[in-house]
């Protein structure tokens, strides 16, 4: 009898830093699991086009920060005041966004998502450059913060959320959205676009010299959440304004590919680090490769059958071990008692009651002796159709 069907792959996640990318190269291949030091509108130009699933965006917020600020201890607020953040003017930030994002209609798959993330400084321009381009929005998402800067002489409202964008490059196209994993993330019930998440803080903020290595650090929980709704294993994630490289790191232990763009050297060290120290455990379809189930194919119980997974004779459990014991017949029926029919039909007149025979029958593993779901499978018989038809490819390096 063939063993269940398990896929365990270890991959080893490279990082190279490429110092500089002066010329152009329309052949280049795609550096997955790098990060690229350089300014995204000149490294952009030089990836191929519609080879990227998901571009992942966290760009300047042009706060246009003049002075310090102080909180009323005479403490100063650590805020953004970096170089990367500096415009000439709203004329100038905004030829710089059509710009990257004109980069990304061209990066990203017809299929392809953008997810865009900014504050009231920057977001509503980001979003009506991106309409001015033909992408279409399909949502707007506000991230709460648990836990927000306060406003510390109190001349305006806390500011206690930013905004991220979901748009796909072409209108009508067939987007990637995993609703029942995100239900499922979510207790069971629908995702609302207003996310309750705590910033940065305590052991995940990297600080160097007791100070914010970073301003504008993303917390994992919010990537996690963005990776799993719209991408797949294997999916490429590209992030043009990588900082410290958190994107990276949700990508590496979801098993996606990414491509980090970095113009600061600081910044590109300090994610290298993290990268190199995120465990990433092996590959598992049945953990991470979770097809959506209404697009799943219809597996009849014979299909476990047609593909060795159970055997003509093999004896089912309905509830465990000391249920209730049926034969598996060669035509895909089960004979219980004076039953025999579906898996669904002899539990429900065993039960007398409505159930899903994948849910109720088990069978003893011939290697671990342990009683297992036949619904466990099923699952095995999905990973590995998914497997045949290479929509899964998590081997590259």
């Amino acid at each position: 009898m063939k063993s269940s069907f398990s896929l365990m792959i270890s991959k080893l996640v490279r990082i190279r830093v490429i110092k500089s990318i002066n010329e152009p190269d329309k052949n280049i291949s795609l550096p997955l699991d790098q990060i690229i030091q350089g300014d995204c509108l000149t490294i952009m130009p030089t990836l191929p086009a519609e080879s990227i699933d998901l571009v992942f965006a966290d760009p300047p917020y042009n706060l246009q920060l003049t002075r310090d600020l102080w909180r009323p201890n005479l403490t100063r607020v650590d805020a953004v005041k970096e170089t990367w953040d500096q415009f000439n003017d709203y004329s100038d930030y905004d030829e710089f966004t059509r710009q990257w994002i004109l980069e990304c209609r061209r990066l990203l798959k017809p299929e392809g998502t953008l997810w865009v993330i900014g504050t009231y400084h920057n977001i509503h321009r980001i979003g009506t450059i991106l309409q001015d381009l033909d992408f279409w929005i399909l949502n707007d998402i506000i991230w709460i913060k648990t836990n927000p800067m306060p406003n510390f002489h109190g001349v305006r409202f806390t500011n206690a959320h930013e905004i991220l964008i979901w748009a796909q490059k072409q209108r009508d196209a067939k987007t990637r959205y995993n609703h029942m994993t995100i239900k499922a993330l979510n207790d069971d019930l629908q995702m609302r676009s207003d996310w309750l998440l705590p910033i940065c803080c305590g052991k995940e903020r990297i600080k160097k010299g007791g100070k914010k290595a970073h301003p504008t650090q993303k917390p994992e929980a919010l990537l996690y959440r963005i990776l799993m709704a719209s991408t797949r294993p294997g999916d490429i994630v590209l992030d043009p304004f990588f900082g410290t490289g958190t994107s990276g790191i949700v990508a590496k232990q979801l098993h996606r590919h990414w491509i980090g763009i970095e113009k600061n050297l600081e910044y590109v060290k300090l994610s290298s680090e993290r990268i190199d120290a995120t465990h990433q455990t092996d590959f598992d379809p049945l953990v991470f490769n979770l097809t959506e189930k209404r697009r799943r194919p219809r597996i009849p119980f014979g299909s476990l059958l047609e593909n060795g997974l159970l055997l003509p004779g093999q004896k089912l459990f309905l509830g465990g071990k000391n249920g209730k014991m049926a034969t598996v017949h060669s035509d895909g029926t089960i004979h219980c008692d004076n039953l025999q029919g579906s898996i669904h039909m002899v539990a429900r007149q065993i039960l007398q009651a409505p159930c899903n025979g994948w849910e109720e029958w088990f069978y003893e593993d011939p290697v671990s002796g342990e009683m297992r779901s036949i619904n466990e499978l099923r699952l095995e018989l999905y990973a590995l159709l998914e497997q045949e038809k290479g929509n899964v490819d998590v081997g590259r390096s």
